[in-house]
């Protein structure tokens, strides 16, 4: 049976790592997690050991791996800028990783994870679950068999957050990368699947609880918008629903609203048959979020996302 541990278990991801993990056929040895508001656990690995100090669980893990029983797999869902610590504990530990996104927060950190992945023979592995959503990869397909067009996207995602997101680690820059990172990066990541290589990008907004700019793929012009203020919900879902997303290609809809519910599974299947995102399928989106953070604030007629102007 393979075997996994998971770190940040008391997250709000954890919960479809722990369902991938049931759904296929692995079992969950040992969970780590500062908080001990873990009870999701027992509904999927009741015997699984717990512990809320680093420390401890590394001597857990270790003592199974000098018995013979070492771990086949880590899962890391613990905040972003600790993904890179946690992915080389895993490799250290004789595991290969799989990792929330964003793997990392900067690009040059990926060369590190590199070096260690030859050094230890190891894998590191991200969710980058929508690549595996039926609308993207139609997408992608109708993308492909039209090598010579040029696509003009809009793409918009507004998920609602409390006043509880700028309290945690998710609205410090330092540790989450922001809302473009935090937020946007598996879009960002999706629309370089779909359309190539970013070869321009310029930063329109950045605070708080919005992001917005464009993005010149090599397939696509994109505008786009983000936001966690549950009051810039268009008019039509507001009050009723807490996330809206939006993409248009040259005007017409892609639905990907639903279709969420088994990617992660998907995920893990993929990566348990050797078929897992690795290290270069991450680095685009790395270095595009990277760059935004740093990039001057400006705007071009023609860029702005129709959204983001009242914002400016």
């Amino acid at each position: 049976m393979t075997t996994f541990t998971l770190i940040g278990a008391a997250g709000y991801v954890a919960p479809r790592h722990l369902q991938a993990i049931k759904a296929v056929g692995g079992t969950l040895v040992a969970a780590l997690d500062p908080s001990d508001s873990v009870g999701i656990i027992d509904s999927y690995f009741p015997d699984a050991h717990f512990f809320t100090e680093f420390e401890r669980f590394d001597r857990h893990v270790d003592l199974l791996r000098r018995r013979g029983q070492k771990v086949d797999y880590v899962s890391i869902c613990s905040p972003n800028y600790l993904h890179d610590a946690h992915c080389r504990f895993a490799l250290r530990s004789d595991s290969h990783a799989i990792c929330e996104k964003p793997l990392v927060l900067n690009p040059w950190n990926l060369d590190g994870l590199a070096e260690i992945e030859r050094d230890t023979g190891k894998r590191i592995y991200t969710i980058l679950q929508l690549r595996h959503h039926a609308a993207i990869e139609s997408l992608k397909a109708k993308v492909d068999v039209r090598p010579d067009k040029h696509f003009l996207a809009d793409l918009m995602y507004i998920t609602s957050r409390g006043r509880w997101y700028h309290v945690s680690w998710k609205g410090d820059e330092e540790m989450s990368g922001g809302i473009a990172t935090n937020i946007g990066i598996h879009l960002f990541d999706m629309l370089s699947y779909v359309f190539g290589p970013m070869q321009r990008s310029v930063a329109h907004l950045r605070d708080r609880e919005r992001a917005a700019g464009y993005i010149e793929f090599s397939r696509a012009r994109v505008r786009w918008f983000l936001s966690i203020d549950r009051n810039d919900l268009p008019e039509a879902v507001r009050g009723t629903k807490s996330t809206y997303r939006s993409l248009t290609i040259d005007g017409e809809e892609v639905e990907f609203s639903e279709g969420f519910t088994n990617l992660h599974t998907r995920s893990y299947e993929e990566i348990l048959a050797g078929r897992g995102f690795g290290l270069d399928q991450v680095r685009p989106s790395v270095e595009l979020v990277s760059a935004f953070r740093k990039a001057p604030l400006e705007t071009e007629a023609g860029q702005l996302h129709p959204y983001a102007e009242k914002f400016l």
